[in-house]
């Protein structure tokens, strides 16, 4: 048995091991909130589209010519410009508002009433810094002088449901989001197969035997043993390759088309997910975003179909999920030289799910027009992105603490979900 051995010692050898087993780096955070007994509320996915995803040329304000005058090169050909090619055209929404046309899968989702947009919002900070604007809005707060934890943690650690799964949240990708910072346990993966301790055997045998070792203390290191095993026990269960979608859903072939697989996977086998966060990059388009066709046109593709493809397979059970849809802040209006856009201010939040005010563009639009532009010719941001956030755990996931979850500001409810 492990004996007189500390957390940082402890860590110090698996990652020591790790490196020769190829371990991933995904040990579960300690602390835990005190347990209560609260009625679940929706799983929740947050998407964070991180560079800065230009909003004006994913949702377009096709009626507005000053849309046209900022972008003569990159802007998207209104519905009835006749001159392009339909697949090159606005996909129009409202007779104002059209999707790209990149975004043409997200049309079911929108015409079955589970999509909504929220354009024309943000944070108050307008430093225009991704490190800065990304650290604020996953912390979820206005200023460096908010706590460290992020938002979705507190909201875990406030509304502590009695779930005792060890993928009660995880982050897929890199590493963990930092929205998941805090005192709830939260696992980091890029797959679940990195679970399934495959390829070295014999390194693979002395981990579990460590953690097993670890398993039978009654300390701090027994408990994060314990976690780690749950993990571990959970996960071997699933098999994502032998995963069949529900119906035609057929998602992309890609990371994040993989990634939105396995969360599908792990709401459907109800191993108590409660929390996923994915992250999707390349959005900073500096150079030769493109319009219609181009860098910005196969990003939307993958965004598009990746969630075209989860509502499909999770139709039968959207009425219990939430996912949000974000980035740090959006782009200048007025193309550069580069043909490509500058760092904004005002972006846009997609909201899917069963309980959403979907088929609608919601928030109020403040226009285009010279006059209307934020500092150096920026969108304006007129709904605060907490305000969307702190609907959605308050009606959604069933946590009144919104206060605690956004500390310093008072939120203010618009009717996005029900």
């Amino acid at each position: 048995m492990v004996t007189n051995v500390t957390r940082r010692q402890f860590l110090h050898n698996l990652a020591a091991a790790g490196a020769i087993a190829g371990w991933p780096n995904w040990m579960p955070r300690l602390a835990f909130a005190p347990t209560q007994t609260n009625p679940r509320g929706d799983v929740l996915l947050v998407l964070f589209l991180r560079g800065a995803a230009d909003a004006l040329n994913m949702v377009v304000p096709h009626g507005e010519g000053s849309y046209y005058r900022a972008r003569p090169t990159i802007g998207i050909a209104r519905p009835d410009h006749t001159s392009a090619g339909a697949e090159n055209r606005v996909i129009d929404l409202d007779g104002f508002f059209g999707f790209h046309p990149a975004l043409r899968p997200l049309l079911a989702p929108w015409q079955a009433g589970h999509l909504a947009i929220i354009h024309a919002c943000g944070a108050p900070d307008d430093s225009r810094s991704h490190f800065k604007a990304m650290a604020l809005m996953e912390r979820g707060v206005e200023d460096e002088r908010g706590p460290a934890s992020g938002w979705v943690n507190r909201h875990l650690a406030s509304y502590n449901t009695g779930n005792s799964s060890p993928i009660r949240a995880i982050g897929l990708g890199g590493g963990l989001p930092r929205s998941l910072y805090g005192a709830v346990p939260a696992t980091a993966m890029r797959s679940i197969v990195d679970f399934h301790l495959s390829g070295d055997e014999q390194r693979a045998a002395q981990m579990m035997a460590m953690l097993r070792d670890l398993h039978q203390t009654e300390d701090e290191l027994g408990q994060i043993g314990r976690e780690t095993l749950g993990v571990i026990d959970t996960l071997n269960l699933l098999d994502p390759a032998a995963y069949i979608p529900r119906g035609d859903a057929v998602y992309p072939e890609s990371d994040f088309g993989y990634s939105l697989r396995q969360v599908a996977m792990l709401i459907k086998a109800e191993a108590g997910l409660e929390v996923a966060a994915i992250d999707l990059g390349g959005w900073d388009t500096h150079f030769g975003q493109g319009g219609s066709t181009g860098l910005m046109a196969g990003l939307l593709a993958d965004l598009g179909q990746g969630l075209a493809a989860f509502h499909a397979d999770m139709l039968d059970t959207m009425g219990q999920i939430s996912v949000v849809v974000m980035s740090e802040f959006g782009r200048r209006v007025h193309e550069n030289a580069s043909l490509g856009t500058d760092h904004g201010h005002g972006t846009l939040m997609m909201l899917l799910g069963g309980h959403v005010r979907g088929g609608k563009i919601l928030g109020e639009w403040p226009g285009l027009g010279e006059s209307s532009l934020l500092g150096p010719g920026d969108l304006v941001a007129t709904t605060d992105y907490r305000d969307v956030l702190a609907e959605l755990v308050r009606i959604r996931l069933n946590n009144t603490a919104v206060d605690q979850v956004f500390p310093n500001y008072q939120t203010k409810t618009e009717g996005f979900v029900f």
